[in-house]
């Protein structure tokens, strides 16, 4: 009796752990009227619509890998590069992670003081705006504040800072994207 009981509550919980994943492969609902010309969901935020179909084919989101025969030029089926995404969290590691949304494509900070200016803080915002592992697939957005009579100011970033960072984060991205390429031929 004992052990009948305990099959169903395995039972139950597997069903339960299982369902997700079932839910997750409902396909996504294209949207291209929702977002005006040059942005989309990872620019917004928004993560309510999906534009990759099922699990179950199309090029959505693969629970187990990625394809054995793909050369990949990044794309998953989460809607941002791979590339991109691993690159943007290696460049941004020093700094602690206030959220990052893989699914979003947006990485955010919380502020961060450098040890030689204590006086100074900076904040990061990194948008993932592509699939493809492209130089406007990236956007950058960087915050400053200065300590003034006790209490933080914002101040201006110097010029160039996030376009340094785009172009750390593209440069690790290609790195990344040339190690694994070596691996699969």
């Amino acid at each position: 009796m004992r052990d009948a009981h305990i099959y169903k509550r395995f039972l139950v919980l597997a069903l339960a752990a299982s369902l997700p994943l079932l839910l997750s492969g409902c396909g996504g609902v294209k949207s291209e009227a929702k977002y005006p010309s040059g942005m989309d969901r990872a620019a917004t935020g928004d993560n309510i619509y999906s534009d990759a179909p099922s699990i179950f084919g199309g090029d959505g989101m693969n629970i187990f890998g990625r394809d054995k025969g793909d050369k990949s030029d990044g794309s998953t089926g989460i809607g941002v590069n791979s590339f991109l995404w691993r690159a943007s969290l290696d460049t941004v590691s020093f700094m602690p992670l206030a959220s990052a949304d893989p699914f979003g494509g947006t990485i955010l900070t919380d502020w961060y003081s450098p040890p030689e200016s204590p006086n100074e803080r900076f904040k990061l915002n990194v948008f993932i705006l592509d699939r493809q592992l492209r130089s406007d697939g990236i956007q950058v957005k960087v915050f400053q504040q200065e300590r003034k009579g006790g209490s933080w100011r914002d101040s201006k970033v110097a010029d160039g800072t996030a376009r340094q960072l785009e172009d750390a984060i593209l440069t690790r991205a290609r790195q990344l994207r040339v190690a694994q390429m070596g691996e699969i031929d």
